[in-house]
């Protein structure tokens, strides 16, 4: 576009849930652009990012990191926690809280960006739960844009929520929308008086950030109206959807991708046989495999764990678990075969039924398997865009924070998932199990009307970043749209 000099600061929020979409969007800015790209975080985030971008082409190599010094043991935290994977739910605040830290750090940076190139960097883009970056921007002569990872009726019913304590007036304006109906009963929220904990951070970092120039979204404007239309009608600012931030590998129409695209997107390495996995996988017949993950950083309680198990085997269907120890146990500790049936493992491996993987799998490289016919999910967003850009349908088993919105749009909204339970600490007994999942793979009902409302999901996501590989021959879809409105913007105003 001409402003090759540009520069841009991202300051992500320490999670990976929140990491991952940043550094796709610096990605994709960066491709779009040409603009030099700094995301600064902390020193564990970086090595782990450094680790990433090692890993992709010269393509990025205008994309820096950046360290912002902070010691968790300062925050009544683990030592060496700089995220919150592995990190008990009580400790979650503190590490929220602790978050604050990383103002000042960030000023020097940008300070020192001022006196090193002449002029403040064209924006920051920070999380939504940095809503002090918007006073940082405008002291050091230059705007912050707020960057959400999740959808927009999240964005609306969880932050849009906690900007102000909940009043009748905002409950009944949700109850006049029967689609939302509901929605309030989500922890955090629910809870939220304006002097509990998490109110406390986050109501003036939420506050901050729907001060900001404008937001960018992770989702693409076709695939939830109403919750978009609702967040722009109470936001009163710019909303851009540059999503989905899913490597573009992932989104071309191939069976199965490389392994390292995962490993790229999440800075992981495989504790298992690979070359294993997509044999199995190999040998089960097309949309026949159900693929269950609750992402990096929750889990179930042993009771759910031991009736899930159940219900699998019962079911008599294929599948990929992604494994970790249940809720009151050290999620990167030693998994007890007595969490699962006698013999389970052991029992699913010689029937060629299941697959335990431990800890972590290539999720992008599975969703996208001809084999894998449903996703038994947390319903966290990056999972959902990764699962609908596959066309894969979904049994939504939400279990914190904005989880439950996410499911109930995908529910109620798309008509691709359906959720038989929700938290960790409702009673599911392998009965109910068994009969989702007869449910959900039963092609000449819900789980054919599942598929197909799935798919046509999957061709909207892929239509909306037609024309970022730079092709000319295709008129641009609404994400790449939004990106150069995004940049378009922002150069008008550093000109104002």
């Amino acid at each position: 576009m001409g402003f090759e000099k540009e520069h841009i600061v991202m300051l992500p929020f320490m999670a990976q849930g929140h990491i991952i979409p940043f550094l796709a969007l610096a990605k994709q800015t960066q491709q779009s652009t040409n603009f030099t790209v700094t995301i600064a975080t902390t020193p564990l985030n970086i090595k782990s990012l450094q680790s990433t971008i090692s890993s992709v082409s010269s393509n990025h190599n205008n994309i820096h990191l950046a360290e912002l010094p902070f010691c968790s043991s300062d925050h009544d935290l683990p030592p060496s926690t700089e995220t919150t994977e592995n990190l008990p739910f009580a400790k979650m605040i503190n590490l929220s809280a602790a978050s604050l830290a990383l103002e000042p750090p960030s000023r020097r940076l940008i300070s020192y960006i001022i006196e090193k190139e002449g002029c403040p960097p064209l924006c920051l883009i920070s999380d939504v739960f940095f809503g002090w970056a918007t006073d940082l921007a405008n002291s050091l002569g230059t705007v912050n844009v707020t960057f959400t990872t999740g959808g927009g009726l999240r964005n609306y019913s969880l932050h849009i929520s906690l900007a102000q304590p909940p009043s009748p007036l905002h409950k009944q304006r949700i109850l006049h929308r029967p689609r939302l109906a509901g929605t309030l009963q989500v922890p955090h929220l629910s809870a939220a008086d304006g002097t509990d904990s998490w109110s406390k951070f986050f109501q003036p970092q939420i506050s901050g950030s729907t001060k900001s120039f404008g937001w960018l979204c992770n989702t693409v404007e076709e695939i939830e109206p109403l919750g978009l239309d609702i967040l722009r009608d109470n936001l009163k600012l710019p909303v851009w959807c540059i999503g989905p931030l899913i490597p573009t590998e992932a989104l071309k129409n191939s069976s199965t991708l490389d392994l390292k695209v995962s490993r790229q997107r999440a800075g992981k390495e495989l504790c298992f046989s690979a070359e294993k996995c997509f044999k199995w996988l190999d040998s089960q017949g097309s949309n026949s495999v159900i693929y269950i993950s609750f992402g990096s950083q929750n889990t179930i309680s042993a009771t759910q764990m031991m009736e899930l198990a159940v219900g699998l085997e019962e079911s008599g269907k294929p599948f990929v678990w992604v494994i970790r120890p249940p809720v009151g146990f050290d999620l990167k500790g030693e998994f007890k075969a007595q969490w699962l049936p006698d013999g389970f493992e052991e029992r699913m491996s010689k029937r060629k039924q299941g697959l335990l993987v431990h800890n972590w799998a290539p999720q992008l490289e599975i969703l996208s398997h001809k084999s894998t016919g449903f996703f038994v999910s947390h319903c966290g967003w990056n999972s959902v865009m990764e699962s609908l850009s596959h066309g894969v349908p979904i049994v939504g088993w939400p279990l914190a924070v904005e989880q439950a919105y996410n499911s109930k749009m995908l529910v109620e909204e798309m008509g691709v998932s359906v959720e038989p339970t929700r938290g960790v600490q409702s009673n599911i007994g392998w009965k109910e199990v068994k009969e989702v999942i007869d449910l959900v793979m039963d092609e000449s009902g819900k789980g054919g009307e599942m598929r197909k409302n799935a798919g046509e999901i999957k061709e909207k996501l892929r239509k909306s970043i037609r024309g970022n590989d730079g092709d000319q021959g295709k008129d641009k879809g609404s994400s790449v749209k939004a990106m150069e409105d995004f940049v378009a913007a922002l150069v008008s105003k550093k000109q104002d």
